[in-house]
C-alpha cells in the first residue's frame, strides 16, 4: 500500500492488444475523477491513444512521459489539463518506442519510472491516484510501472484464450514482487467486452470467476458502440454519453476501485 497521505499508484496493463486496457485508463481515471479523486494519468504507451482520448493534440505534448523517464535530472516534471475536471496527464508519443533500447545499458533500468515519479514531488503528491496506461506488451515500459505501482488493474476481454493469456502477466507480477516490488499487489481483473447475446462471453466470465475469485470486480464493461465512439471525438465517453451501458459501467468500476484501495477523498478546496 501507499505511505498515508501519499498518492495511490495503479498500473493498467495487459501484455495483449485490443482488450479495452486504454479505454479502460481513459474512462476509469474520468469516473474517479467525477466521484473528487484527483487523478493524473501517466501514459508510456508509445500509441498514445491515451493522450488522444483525454484531448491532447500530439502538436502539444511538448513534455511528455519520454522526458519524465529520460530528461534532465533537475528538470521540472510538467503535467497538462485534460477535457476532464480534476485529470491530468503526462501524455505519450512515439519517442517512447526506443524506450527499451535507451534503458537497456542503465543499472537501474527497472526503477526510472519509480524514481522519476519520486522526484516530481509536488505534482505527484498533490493527487490521489496516478493511474499509468502501460504498453501492450511486458516490456521495460510495463516492468517499470509495475515497480513503481502500488497495485495493478488487468483488463480480461471476454474472449476465447482470454485466460491463458493472463498467466503470463501473473506471473510476471509474481517476479517483480519477489525482486524489486514487494508492495505490489493485484488490485483486481475487471471482465471487457462482455456480450450478453453471446454464449462465449459468459463462459469466459464464469471460468474468471471460478478460478480468480475475489480478484474479478462485480462490474463488467459491456461491448458497447459509445465507447467505441468516444475517442474518436477525443473525449471519454462518459462526456461523449454519460447514460450509455458502457459509461455506466467505469462509473460503478471507479466505485469498486475505490471501496478496494480504502482511500478516503479530501475534500476539494473552497
Amino acid at each position: 500500500m501507499s505511505e498515508a497521505g501519499a498518492p495511490h499508484i495503479m498500473a493498467i496493463a495487459n501484455q495483449k492488444g485490443g482488450v479495452g486496457k486504454t479505454t479502460t485508463a481513459i474512462n476509469l481515471s474520468t469516473a474517479m475523477a467525477a466521484l473528487g479523486a484527483r487523478v493524473l494519468l501517466v501514459d508510456v504507451d508509445p500509441q498514445g491513444n491515451a493522450s488522444t482520448g483525454l484531448g491532447l493534440d500530439a502538436a502539444t505534448r511538448s513534455y511528455t512521459a519520454y522526458d519524465l523517464l529520460f530528461g534532465e535530472p533537475d528538470a521540472e516534471p510538467r503535467v497538462f489539463p485534460t477535457v476532464v475536471p480534476n485529470l491530468t496527464m503526462i501524455p505519450a508519443t512515439s519517442d517512447l518506442s526506443s524506450a527499451d533500447v535507451d534503458m537497456v545499458s542503465d543499472s537501474r533500468r527497472l526503477h526510472k519510472m519509480e524514481g522519476a515519479l519520486r522526484k516530481a514531488g509536488g505534482i505527484v503528491a498533490s493527487n490521489d491516484f496516478i493511474i499509468i496506461d502501460c504498453p501492450p506488451s511486458l516490456n521495460l515500459l510495463t516492468i517499470n510501472a509495475l515497480v513503481a505501482a502500488d497495485s495493478v488493474l488487468v483488463p480480461l476481454q471476454c474472449e476465447f484464450f482470454a485466460l491463458e493469456g493472463l498467466s503470463q502477466l501473473m506471473r510476471t507480477v509474481q517476479t517483480v514482487r519477489g525482486s524489486s516490488n514487494p508492495k505490489l499487489r493485484i488490485q483486481g481483473i475487471v471482465l471487457t467486452m462482455y456480450d450478453r447475446r453471446n454464449n462465449l462471453s459468459g463462459q469466459v466470465a464464469a471460468d474468471a470467476r471460478d478460478n480468480l475469485g475475489s480478484l474479478v470486480f462485480e462490474t463488467v464493461i459491456p461491448r458497447n458502440v459509445r465507447l467505441s465512439e468516444a475517442p474518436s471525438h477525443a473525449v471519454p465517453a462518459l462526456i461523449y454519453d454519460h447514460t450509455s451501458t458502457g459509461s455506466v459501467a467505469y462509473q460503478k468500476l471507479a466505485g469498486e476501485v475505490l471501496a478496494r484501495v480504502g482511500r478516503v477523498l479530501r475534500p476539494a478546496p473552497t
